[in-house]
């Protein structure tokens, strides 16, 4: 990658921002005399936008008309008042309301900058972003506010968001509004939120935290701040052997029980990536050598759940039971191919920083997933921010990348109870569970029936059909009893049994298996969740086929045991013939 600081980069990054509108240079004072962080805003501001994307040409017209309307509408939508900035996002209880008014004045800031949208340099919207970060930052998100509620939104979500802004609007605010929303962001991130590799501050929620903490320093013209980020990286990097965070088989355990490979992992990697491009060149650069492990990681641990275009639900926790979002205003569906795509966008993020090798084959790789992606397009996807697409489209008309095939073996993933069988033709996923891995995650209200995921659950795909089985509502469809692959009770459960956030772990520690690679034998000693249920269950991962046993199911409070072996999803015009 090409040094931040010669002249081709730093222009390179500021066209995606701050050179879009021809914005006048950063005043002076703002930063220590030799530009620093000057040039590190606009590496930041081109990180965020993606660069220049060409706004005449499709998916992108479309998107930026999209975002110059919905931008349009929230400015005239807005009326700040006690609580809320707009009146259907009354934070006075809900922090996630206040974090949401952030992530709408961070779209608007995008439509205000970017050609295409038919509002950039806007003044009625310059003034309306102006009048609602200055709102929210008198209202509730200032230095003295008690926190309430969800801690995300004050420490990740809100903040991110706020020094986004801050970044996109620098030469727009005033010294005193630059000051103040950094006193906030300390007030609610101080540096002791680093302080410990623990609670709240492992795996991609440290990274996130970082992201916070160094552009903070970049805002604020803090460089102590900048290398307090850096350095608390480091934790995230070394192999662990328990807990949050990658394990040496490629596993990625987010909230210390839970296979997260699909989405606390996709956050991981392009945070990972955005610190390492925004960092590049200047004093604090992470030169730590463990953080080559988390290169490796994207063939070790995130290539294995990828297939065409999509990942895979065993390892995306409590996010398989999204669908369509309160907040969302597309009103986009979630699914396995939307986070899919997220995933690959992270990979080419993070490719900026990888050898050239690891650049090339990435990339390589993410045009074969994007090629065959035949049920969700990724460059139609319209979950994905403008960014994530313009990265992905240059990738795809890169002549110079030929695409790769699917990787094909097995794969066991010992240390989150997961593993994935790769054929020619077709690809499978195994998710089970032990006193490690719980048998699923629910929190926050979301994926309050997903009891029985770990019970066996075992999904498959064919490399032309069979790609939207667990896209087209799958999940708020699906019998929660009747998962495929699963051996369970059907003891009526509570929503949210076992408990929050992992909690729910059977007493049982024979659960794993043996692969050469190629093929696979795994086991597990099944404990149902909230029931007497035990038995024991093998599969045996072959070259076409794949056998699935079951000895010594026993339940002893007398209610029905059923084992599922399939259950498909057969969309709103499919046939129901068992062949």
């Amino acid at each position: 990658m090409t040094d931040v600081w010669s002249r081709r980069a730093f222009l390179s990054a500021a066209g995606g921002g701050a050179l879009l509108l021809g914005a006048p240079a950063a005043r002076a004072g703002a930063v220590p005399a030799d530009g620093t962080h000057d040039a590190m805003r606009a590496v930041w501001r081109g990180l965020f936008l993606g660069g220049d994307v060409p706004a005449g040409a499709e998916p992108f017209r479309s998107r930026l008309a999209d975002l110059g309307g919905l931008s349009a509408g929230w400015g005239s939508a807005m009326a700040p008042a006690p609580g809320s900035l707009w009146p259907d996002l009354g934070y006075g209880a809900d922090p996630e309301m206040m974090m949401q008014s952030y992530y709408r004045l961070r779209t608007m800031a995008e439509a205000y900058l970017r050609p295409g949208t038919g509002l950039a340099g806007d003044p009625g919207l310059r003034s309306d972003l102006l009048t609602g970060l200055d709102h929210l930052h008198a209202d509730v998100y200032h230095a003295g506010q008690v926190r309430y509620g969800n801690w995300y939104c004050w420490q990740i979500g809100a903040p991110q968001a706020l020094l986004d802004l801050c970044v996109l609007l620098y030469e727009e605010l005033s010294a005193s509004q630059l000051a103040g929303f950094c006193a906030a962001v300390d007030h609610f991130v101080p540096d002791s939120v680093v302080g410990s590799y623990s609670g709240t501050s492992t795996g991609a929620n440290r990274v996130d935290l970082c992201r916070v903490l160094a552009l903070r320093g970049v805002v604020g013209g803090d460089s102590a701040k900048i290398a307090l980020a850096r350095d608390a990286l480091t934790p995230v990097f070394p192999y662990v052997t328990a807990g949050d965070g990658l394990y040496r088989d490629g596993s990625f355990v987010q909230h210390t029980w839970v296979p997260y490979t699909g989405t606390y992992g996709a956050v991981l990697l392009g945070g990972l990536g955005m610190l390492f491009a925004l960092l590049k060149g200047t004093a604090w650069q992470v030169t730590d050598p463990g953080a080559q492990i988390a290169f490796d990681a994207v063939e070790r641990a995130w290539a294995p759940f990828l297939f065409n275009g999509l990942v895979m639900d065993g390892v995306s926790g409590r996010a398989v039971s999204r669908g369509l979002m309160v907040a969302d205003p597309r009103q986009v569906q979630q699914d396995d191919h939307a986070r899919g795509h997220a995933v690959l966008a992270a990979i080419l993020l993070l490719a900026q920083g990888a050898s050239p090798s690891e650049r090339a084959r990435w990339r390589a790789l993410v045009k074969g997933w994007m090629a065959r992606d035949y049920y969700s397009r990724p460059l139609a996807d319209a979950s994905l921010p403008l960014s994530s697409l313009a990265r992905l489209a240059e990738a795809e008309s890169d002549t110079s990348v030929t695409a790769l095939p699917e990787p094909v073996g097995h794969r066991l993933f010992a240390s989150m109870d997961r593993a994935t069988h790769r054929r020619p033709g077709w690809a499978a996923s195994l998710s089970m569970a032990s006193k490690r891995i719980a048998h699923y995650e629910t929190g926050n209200g979301e994926n309050l029936r997903g009891w029985h995921t770990g019970s066996g659950m075992l999904s498959w795909w064919g490399a032309t059909y069979g790609n939207g089985q667990y896209s087209d509502a799958f999940w708020p469809t699906v019998d929660p009893y009747r998962l495929p692959g699963t051996t369970v009770s059907r003891k009526v459960l509570a929503d949210g049994a076992g408990g929050d956030w992992g909690a729910s772990r059977p007493d049982a520690a024979w659960v794993g298996g043996t692969t050469d690679g190629e093929f696979a034998s795994l086991g597990q000693h099944l404990r149902g969740l909230g029931s007497t249920l035990t038995a024991r269950k093998s599969w045996f991962f072959l070259d076409d086929t794949i056998v699935c046993l079951g000895a010594g199911i026993r339940c002893s409070d007398g209610t029905v045991v059923e084992t599922v072996v399939d259950n498909r999803n057969l969309g709103a015009a499919g046939t129901h013939a068992l062949t």
